[in-house]
């Protein structure tokens, strides 16, 4: 599961999303500001800032006040930060095409580098005697970068990896060359023959690579 989606799952409870958009969107809040806009209980907000902070998603500081003691506040961590947008697909494929038009082939070794150094992030994580084994790992490591990806086997289809999202298509389908450096990626990793397939049904792409020792 990504950082996203565990944020995620945690926070879909009653009045925690809210919590978190208000103290984002301030320089920190105290319970008491919190419970006015909320219009709820100090101490129901309280409980909840209190279990969120135990989660690690707030912390508090001392806030200086004109008159009086400094107050306690809430705000928000660098662990909500996969919760917010960063640069998205769009930015990127502006940056290749931008280096297109200083260099033709420029955008291709940028991918190219991107892929060889993502090769080299996952090598470590990828180990096992068994291309079965390195399978599993390399699955496991690409659904924790948003690939939604699974090992699968079976004596019918033998062994496969199977991906039901990828946060690159838009470059995918920009640069199909990017697909032949994927499978390179996965046969350098899984050091197993690698077939790459996809299939779309209503507007959803899935992806399948089918492994064989070499």
């Amino acid at each position: 599961m990504t950082p996203y989606l565990k944020i995620l799952k945690n926070v879909l409870k009653p009045h925690w999303f809210e919590i978190i958009r208000l103290i984002k969107c301030s320089p920190g809040l105290s319970v008491g500001e919190l419970s006015e806009k909320l219009e709820m209980s100090y101490m129901g907000v309280k409980k909840h800032c209190l279990a969120l902070e135990k989660l690690g998603y707030l912390d508090t500081w001392r806030r200086p006040k004109v008159v009086g003691r400094p107050e306690k506040s809430y705000r928000v961590t660098e662990k909500l930060g996969p919760l917010f947008p960063g640069i998205g697909n769009d930015v990127s494929l502006a940056i290749l095409d931008a280096a297109t038009q200083l260099e033709p082939n420029a955008a291709e070794k940028l991918l190219f580098a991107f892929f060889r150094e993502q090769t080299g992030t996952l090598v470590a994580k990828v180990s096992g005697e068994s291309v079965q084994g390195r399978a599993e790992r390399l699955a496991a490591a690409r659904a924790a970068q948003g690939y939604f990806s699974i090992c699968e086997y079976s004596d019918e289809e033998g062994l496969r990896i199977e991906e039901f999202h990828n946060p690159l298509q838009p470059l995918f389908e920009k640069y199909p060359t990017l697909a032949r450096m994927e499978v390179q990626m996965f046969e350098k990793l899984l050091r197993a023959r690698v077939v790459r397939s996809s299939s779309k049904v209503s507007g959803l792409t899935h992806y399948r690579f089918d492994l064989s020792p070499r």
